[in-house]
């Protein structure tokens, strides 16, 4: 059937460019403004569509205007122009929407819209012309972020002159108080020319047929890729209902690498691929989209309508500047003995939990979620926060006159997330009242004092979760003078910060043994301390911490890996049969390793120059005590660069730090057990990482289990100051500090924990959390290190995954990198300048209908009637079960 397709489907329009004059971004407001439509009154943060940022980059604010639709599963589109006539690159998207109000948006871009008016039903048709997705959005769906140096080009003579808004509003029942929605997406743009351009390569059956009854149907796609070299970053998949995995790959020299796997029921939102992959000329491109035929009666055709089917795969990549297309697309099989060879894993559908799948009869399960009470509804912290009309009506209820206020936070909860404080010190006031104008009725005064409380724990919860997904805003701390004796003044860091994975880095597919430490050396060379084939499980001790596996042996491999920073080339290794289980490891200022084992209770000083083994050692071996001589599995090790005192926290059995002289004589001991649920300066629950602040004569200790950092004067040992934050959790469990900046890690929650195992970076003057972090490939289970060098490179090793990443740092990220903008903020970025109207398409073949194509383009129809298979299946990010006592990482 690939050979019906006409030759009259061109795919790729190349356009002459051409070089404009400058213009400011003032300019390019005064104009625009003078065309704005006015938005509702209750849109707020829409009054000013184009926001000037700097003299060559401008925020394009996307929203509909004030809609309120009658109908669950209503498709409204919207407008907007490019307010300049230059080539212009968006770097940047930023999500405007609540999962509580929209199902998903899609942001296209086309030379122009099917209407001219303010919104229009999309069943009109998104472009009269050729329309390409620029952006989509979707619930649950994972942040995709833009790499750097790459920007979508629009404008000029090339790039698309208008932006298309699509909005789904799958359930409607957030309408019933006839609120306005202006939900939408905002653009970062700017004028400077990206050395990288990116695009979208569409893979798309044409011809499938799905036998009703069939239990398993295969529709494969493949093309010779015929261009310049792309670098492939993110993915996305689109089937209707009978879908159940779509996979794409490279395959070079028979070798199939995979670019992405997924379900189409889960949100169909761009995924970041699991590692970049490059495609040069050559290679073959080859996807499978895996459906079933069971409950149909008739056979299911490609097409349009929710009884059609649709097998597409996105690619999103990038290439470089002067060679860039920004559209490809294969619609044939070119191939198909390719497919004998195919990866096991494609033909295997992905198992999706119900509230996983993207809901194209949402309003349905509201209806049903409405009839059961409140506190018999067991959630996760998001949906219990955001998910709940009960909130608002609760809000409403007790701040009747604030309704105002009430609206902003529930629609627009960024936009207003400074009322926080008076709302909330509002809502105390009503909890404080004995009686909320009904004395008559005690009892249903302490229905509505019990509502409150609710309500203010809720907000709380609601803000918190805020501050979690999102950097906070650009602030200014207030630096205070030290105490005397404390040393010079801390550097102090003004402005945003955000911590970004480094995708281009592929140390984290190294795949060591556990990684238990990681350090940098003088270069600035990364170091890994790993366990090799070894692990450390409940069998690996006795009561009285006595290793009981010596039978194993040492390690036979080496446990410290020397890697290139740049390409994660492994430089130099070292540390074979010496260790049994690994733990801490830092490295002085003359490039001496220091490192920890658990099971011989001991601390090592190895030279990497000298192969001759240790040059000094601590503790005695397999021999856990806590005397002058002993350890009890020591944790980590710092070392003055002033004085070369020896500092080693001591650990999982002792609750002590001890400082000995260079050489290693004994010098003093200070800290005990924790007693209690609130422990007292200078105890410790294991505490677990040490971090040393040498100009202001301060060590810092991760004390892991009861979540904190206590810091102290390294020549009084006084207590200093103790840094806690709620969104910590229940574990601290490692600490690097450069600068004004202190970076941590925190642990995997336990069952019924809300806090996220993350990366933080704290304000080292206040304490103060000025971001939260988080990779993109893989995910953190147990980030057991971290190291930090002063360009704000971060290194971060994972004990149970095996992992270690690469983060960078980025000043004033607003000017460069996303912001999650509201508390269901999931990113998703892509363009091309090229696009296929699939009406259009199917219009010209023979048996197939143009019906539903028009309003989606490129997407299949998202109003299928779906009915829930009751499918199960591990939920990746779920809480792990009630963990025991610490004995183990």
């Amino acid at each position: 059937m690939a050979g019906r397709v006409p030759s009259l489907l061109v795919l790729l329009l190349v356009f002459p460019s051409s070089c404009l004059a400058f213009r400011s971004p003032l300019s390019v407001f005064k104009r625009f403004k003078e065309t704005t439509r006015p938005f509702s009154n209750e849109c707020l943060g829409t009054t000013r569509p184009v926001i000037p940022i700097d003299s060559s980059d401008f925020a394009l604010d996307i929203r509909m205007p004030g809609v309120i639709p009658k109908q669950s599963d209503t498709y409204f589109c919207m407008s907007m122009r490019l307010p300049v006539d230059e080539e212009a690159f968006v770097i940047d998207f930023k999500p405007r929407a609540s999962m509580d109000t929209v199902h998903h948006m899609l942001l296209f871009g086309c030379n122009m819209p099917s209407s001219t008016g303010s919104y229009w039903f999309c069943d009109e048709g998104t472009c009269t012309d050729k329309a390409n997705i620029l952006y989509a959005w979707a619930r649950n769906a994972p942040p995709t972020r833009l790499p750097k140096g790459v920007g979508f080009r629009v404008g000029g003579e090339t790039g698309s002159k208008y932006f298309v808004l699509q909005v789904h509003y799958g359930d409607i029942s957030a309408f019933r108080d006839n609120h306005k929605d202006c939900s939408g997406v905002s653009l970062h743009l700017t004028r400077l020319p990206q050395p990288l351009i990116a695009g979208m390569y569409l893979m798309m059956s044409v011809d499938t047929v799905i036998p009703a009854g069939e239990k398993v149907v295969n529709s494969d796609i493949s093309c010779h890729y015929k261009n310049y070299p792309m670098h492939v970053f993110a993915y996305r998949v689109h089937t209707h209902h009978l879908g159940k995995v779509v996979s794409g790959y490279r395959v070079r020299n028979g070798q199939w690498t995979l670019i992405g796997r997924q379900s189409p029921q889960l949100p169909q939102a761009f995924y970041p691929v699991e590692h970049p992959v490059d495609v040069s000329f050559g290679d073959l491109l080859a996807a499978r989209c895996v459906f079933t035929g069971e409950g149909r009666t008739e056979a299911t055709h490609i097409g349009g309508t929710s009884s059609d089917e649709m097998c597409n795969l996105y690619i999103m990549y990038y290439m470089e500047a002067k060679h860039a297309v920004s559209f490809m697309t294969c619609t044939q099989n070119v191939a198909p003995d390719t497919f004998r060879t195919i990866p096991p894993e494609a033909n295997i559908p992905i198992p999706v939990k119900s509230d996983m799948v993207m809901m194209h009869e949402h309003h349905k399960e509201t209806e049903y979620k409405d009839k059961i009470p409140l506190l018999q509804q067991p959630k996760r912290e998001e949906e219990e926060v955001l998910d709940q009309g009960d909130f608002y009506s609760l809000l409403s209820k007790l701040l009747g006159e604030r309704e105002d206020v009430v609206h902003v936070h529930k629609y627009n909860p960024t936009e207003k997330a400074e009322s926080e404080s008076d709302l909330v010190a509002e809502i105390a006031n009503v909890v404080q009242k004995k009686d909320l104008g009904r004395s008559d009725a005690r009892e249903g005064a302490e229905h509505e004092r019990g509502n409150a409380i609710l309500v203010r724990d809720r907000i709380h919860k609601f803000h918190r979760l805020v501050s979690t997904l999102r950097p906070p805003e650009s602030r200014v701390s207030s630096l205070q003078q030290p105490l005397p004796g404390e040393g010079t003044w801390e550097p102090e860091h003004t402005g945003d910060f955000h911590m970004e994975e480094a995708l281009d880095w592929p140390g984290v597919y190294l795949l060591p043994g556990q990684v238990s430490g990681v350090a940098l050396d003088p270069k600035n060379n990364l170091v890994i301390f790993h366990r090799g084939d070894h692990v450390w499980d409940g069998n690996s001790f006795d009561s009285k911490f006595v290793y009981q596996q010596i039978g194993l042996g040492p390690i036979e491999e080496d446990t410290i890996l020397v890697i290139d920073p740049n390409n994660a080339a492994v430089l130099q290794s070292s540390g074979k049969n010496l260790f049994y289980l690994p733990h801490g490891l830092s490295i002085d200022k003359d490039g001496n390793y220091w490192v920890t084992d658990v099971a011989l209770h001991q601390v090592f000083k190895l030279d990497p120059n000298n192969k001759e083994g240790p040059i000094l050692i601590l503790g005695r071996s397999m021999q856990p005590g806590s005397d002058q001589n002993h350890f009890c599995q020591p944790t980590d090790v710092a070392v003055d660069p002033g004085t070369g005192a020896i500092y080693v926290s001591d650990g999982y059995c002792n609750s002590r730090i001890v400082q000995f002289s260079p050489s290693g004589e004994f010098i003093t001991q200070w800290g005990e057990e924790s007693s209690g649920s609130s422990p007292l300066p200078g105890q410790f629950t294991v505490p677990h990482s040490l971090a040393l602040v040498p100009h202001l004569g301060q060590l810092c200790v991760a004390d892991r289990e009861n979540a904190r950092i206590q810091c102290f004067k390294t020549d009084t040992k006084e207590f200093v100051r103790e840094i806690k934050h709620s969104s910590f959790g229940r574990n601290v469990f490692a600490i690097s500090y450069i600068p004004g900046l202190l970076f941590a890690v925190n642990g995997k929650p336990h069952f019924g924990d809300q806090e996220p195992v993350q990366g933080f970076v704290m304000n080292f003057s206040s304490g103060e959390i000025i971001d939260i972090f988080k990779p993109v490939r893989k995910h953190f289970d147990m980030p057991h290190d971290i190291v930090a060098s002063e360009d704000g490179t971060v290194y971060i090793g994972d004990a149970h995954t095996n992992t270690v990443w690469k983060f960078t740092l980025t000043e004033k990220v607003e000017h460069r990198s996303v912001k999650k903008a509201g508390i269901e903020v999931q990113e998703i970025k892509g363009k091309g300048s090229g696009g296929l109207n699939l009406g259009n398409f199917f219009a010209s073949r023979k048996g197939y209908s143009r019906k539903g194509f028009d309003r989606l383009s490129t997407e299949g129809s998202d109003q299928e009637k779906e009915e829930d298979d009751g499918s199960e299946s591990e939920e990746e990010y779920s809480a792990p079960l009630p963990a025991p006592a610490p004995s183990s990482s």
